[in-house]
């Protein structure tokens, strides 16, 4: 029996919106870059509402290890892709050392 061990590191990134377009976003991307992530259902409670989303999470993987700085990078740029993908406006990256909330700007509003 043969053991690979890496330093724990873990992101999490969470939106809004379908996730079966997430799913097929994701596995379009997990084909072509070599990424392997889970997408799991869930349910965003919140002053005044609810509303359904989804989790994508991101582990350090001994069979192919990164830094926490290669899978945080991945992980923020995914988050941009699939909120566009997702058509939402917000994403939130959440690692075991940091919090990023990534908000796209309105159509039309100057950067």
């Amino acid at each position: 029996m043969k053991f690979e061990t890496v330093p724990t590191y873990t992101v999490t990134v969470y939106i809004a919106g379908d996730i079966e377009t997430a799913r097929r976003w994701l596995r379009r991307e997990c084909y072509q870059a070599g990424l392997c992530v889970t997408a799991t259902p869930t349910t965003f409670i919140y002053t005044g509402g609810e509303e359904a989303g989804f989790a994508v999470g991101f582990v350090n993987y001994p069979r192919f290890p990164s830094t926490p700085e290669e899978i945080w990078a991945r992980a923020v740029i995914i988050a941009g892709e699939l909120t566009i993908e997702c058509c939402q406006r917000t994403a939130l990256v959440v690692a075991t050392d940091q919090t990023r909330w990534v908000h796209l700007a309105p159509p039309g509003a100057k950067s």
